[in-house]
């Protein structure tokens, strides 16, 4: 095969791949009032390229994937009140929260057993995902009545007056993302352990 047509290959694969997990994107098991939802895995198909097609081709298929991401989510930067908060936004919760998954073959190439390597793999990147938001619900949502009555709703209104303002905010953030991010990570994991055991060799790095 000549490196022309593999690049071509490889590069319709990686399109197929972010195509796929923009549909899966639009599939939500369930959604959160103020951002953040939980998919029908749709990560993995992104995971998946990472995998197939090592660190170059996983970032680049992600990084496109970060920005179609975040032109679907553009009205959300209505809600930033300053243009940090915008910058941060786009950084945080799009460009870093997504490009980041292209590096989820440095995590599990080449351990074995293969299903265990890209659970870990799997697991490891979903947190890197949510300590992006993580960061970004302090320092672009930072929003402390909003902390509060959240908290309140979640049954914790009775530690809020023991906390100053900016730990009560973090603390907001952690649970908040977290609250999406667990359910999103649990199924994610599964989807990608059960692919690494019923087809292996869809991990084969093509070359």
């Amino acid at each position: 095969m000549n490196k022309t047509f593999s690049k071509t290959r490889i590069l319709v694969e990686c399109a197929l791949m972010v195509a796929l997990a923009t549909v899966l994107g639009f599939i939500p098991v369930y959604e959160l009032p103020r951002g953040g939802s939980v998919t029908l895995v749709s990560m993995a198909p992104i995971l998946l390229a990472s995998h197939r097609h090592g660190l170059k081709w996983g970032v680049l298929t992600a990084f496109v994937h970060s920005l179609i991401q975040l032109m679907l989510g553009i009205k959300n930067l209505a809600w930033c009140q300053t243009f940090g908060a915008v910058v941060g936004c786009i950084f945080l919760d799009y460009i870093l929260a997504f490009t980041l998954l292209g590096l989820a073959c440095l995590v599990a190439w080449p351990k074995k057993p293969l299903a265990l390597g890209i659970g870990v793999s799997t697991l490891i990147m979903c947190f890197v995902r949510y300590l992006c938001s993580f960061f970004s619900g302090y320092v672009v949502w930072y929003d402390y009545f909003t902390a509060v009555d959240w908290l309140e709703g979640f049954g914790l209104g009775d530690i809020i007056p023991g906390m100053s303002e900016n730990a009560l905010c973090w603390l907001y953030s952690a649970i908040y993302n977290a609250t999406y991010m667990i359910p999103e990570t649990i199924l994610t994991v599964i989807a990608m352990v059960v692919l690494a055991i019923v087809a292996p060799r869809l991990f084969n790095r093509q070359k």
